[in-house]
């Protein structure tokens, strides 16, 4: 079965520190957003996903990028679209309103030594932060040997 997704990601920054989430079934950390739902405009999905898992209304958003990341997940391929965002919120909080995940505060030095999926947009987010460039970046599978051949065993011949 295969999987296409398109969603929001955001770059929520608090005193110097970067927010991220983390699933607590599985041991990396992403960035907080969510799935766009078939007809939704992504404004409304930005402020859905935000009340949703921290109780919080954005107060502004700005685009800086997107990410195409393919990955295998239990067997299953998935290929999505992340368009990113800084988003800033109008009350700050890093409780999450959803049972399955926890949202965590980074320093620069951190976030860039944590496992945080996909690996090439946590190195997309790092040179933003820097230059504040536009970006485009693409991760196609796991690094592992094991995951690419399992990935090409999926693949379309």
């Amino acid at each position: 079965m295969e999987n296409f997704e398109v969603c929001v990601r955001a770059i929520i920054r608090h005193r110097g520190k970067i927010l991220v989430c983390h699933d607590k079934a599985k041991n990396f950390y992403f960035f907080p957003g969510g799935h766009i739902i078939f007809g939704e405009s992504i404004k409304e999905t930005i402020f859905r996903e935000f009340k949703e898992e921290l109780g919080t209304s954005v107060k502004n958003f700005s685009f800086i990028g997107a990410m195409e990341n393919i990955f295998i997940e239990e067997g299953k391929r998935h290929h999505e679209f992340n368009l990113v965002f800084n988003l800033k919120v109008k009350k700050f909080t890093e409780r999450s309103k959803e049972d399955h995940i926890n949202f965590f505060l980074f320093d620069i030095n951190k976030f860039s030594k944590e496992k945080i999926l996909p690996i090439a947009l946590q190195k997309a987010i790092l040179k933003w932060l820097k230059d504040k460039k536009f970006f485009w970046a693409s991760q196609i599978y796991n690094k592992s040997i094991k995951a690419r051949k399992k990935a090409k065993e999926l693949l379309p011949q």
